[in-house]
């Protein structure tokens, strides 16, 4: 039984970060299948609502915070970062490009979050300290990655449940001609600016938790507004197109669902496994979301891997560790914000790395 006792943390974050995966693979499949990435932020967001909000009404209904103006302001700010801005921009990159990509520049987000702290003096910086120095080098080491993954193709890796994998690569410049459809330049800058605008999402919110601490009830309020805002940007981008908008008994409606599921479930894994073995512990799965995406992706999209994005994502995978040592280290030196955030992030990318986020700018 004790030994069931300390496997459970590992059982839950692993299987969060496979739900996440399991999440990219649906939404990219949808997605062939002619579903609007904006439309599918909008649905995902309504059925978080529907999932939330109950929990929220009941459990909160005695300590929930009186709402004001200000406040309400303050969350349809947030909410058009993350999950408006930001899901959108990550499902369109997903579009230009591939799961296993889009999953990997995703990695860069601590990177990211460390960075915008730091322009806005919300992390305090003494570069004569060891684990400041790791948390600068770690975000270069990440974004210089990221870079790699862009410009860096190489040789297609054989898999062995693959036709290729005994080297047929006869198809390579028919692979050559895709990818330059695929763009994966602009594939991997939405991907950033994605990453940029979940960062403003978790400094704002950091800051709005300090004037509404009840977090149930943030995490609802974000989500109908979410889907209010996603919406109105889903008829303005897709120039009130309805037929994008239905529904059947198919992978569109299958990643609608399955994204409001997990949305509501991860919010409370995060919080049960933050708060036996810490943010950094969490976070420190974030790759095996991509090594899951990577695997499933090549079975059901046949996605293929190639040398030069492999060695990519190894080099983020390594900056991000980095940064989460000299994380590590902070929360040694000082006592941690038990904070946790409210929301989590779409595909591909990892919502844990919000709770050390808000640490940071609690600094």
């Amino acid at each position: 039984m004790e030994f069931l006792a300390k496997a459970k943390p590992f059982l839950a974050v692993s299987l969060m970060q496979f739900s996440y995966a399991v999440m990219s693979i649906i939404a990219k499949s949808a997605m062939n299948q002619g579903m609007s990435p904006h439309v599918l932020v909008a649905y995902r967001m309504a059925v978080a609502s529907i999932l939330i909000a109950p929990f929220a009404i009941v459990l909160e209904r005695k300590t929930r915070p009186k709402m004001t103006f200000t406040i309400f302001a303050k969350i349809m700010l947030i909410s058009l970062f993350e999950p408006v801005l930001d899901q959108n921009l990550f499902y369109t990159a997903m579009k230009y490009t591939t799961t296993t990509f889009t999953t990997a520049i995703c990695n860069t987000l601590p990177a990211v979050t460390f960075l915008l702290a730091c322009i806005f003096r919300l992390e305090n910086m003494d570069i004569k300290r060891v684990n400041c120095q790791a948390k600068v080098v770690g975000t270069l080491v990440a974004i210089g990655g990221a870079t790699m993954m862009t410009l860096m193709k190489g040789k297609v890796i054989g898999l062995p449940w693959r036709a290729d994998w005994r080297g047929n690569h006869h198809n390579q410049s028919v692979e050559s001609g895709t990818d330059q459809k695929q763009n994966l330049l602009i594939g991997a800058l939405l991907t950033l600016a994605g990453c940029f605008s979940w960062s403003f999402f978790i400094i704002l919110q950091t800051v709005l938790l300090k004037s509404y601490p009840a977090q149930l009830s943030l995490t609802a309020m974000i989500c109908v507004t979410g889907m209010v805002e996603g919406a109105v940007m889903a008829f303005a981008v897709e120039k009130g197109n309805t037929a994008l908008w239905s529904l059947h008994l198919n992978c569109k409606l299958l990643a609608v669902i399955y994204g409001g599921v997990v949305s509501g479930t991860a919010f409370y894994i995060m919080g049960w496994v933050s708060k036996r073995r810490g943010p950094v512990f969490v976070s420190a799965f974030n790759p095996l979301n991509m090594v899951i995406v990577a695997i499933l992706g090549s079975f059901f999209l046949a996605e293929k891997m190639y040398v030069g994005r492999i060695i990519g994502s190894v080099v983020i995978v390594i900056g991000i560790y980095i940064v989460l040592w000299g994380k590590s280290k902070d929360r040694l030196q000082s006592e941690p914000d038990r904070e946790l955030a409210p929301i989590d992030q779409p595909i591909a990318a990892s919502a844990t790395v919000t709770m050390i986020a808000a640490r940071d700018s609690g600094n």
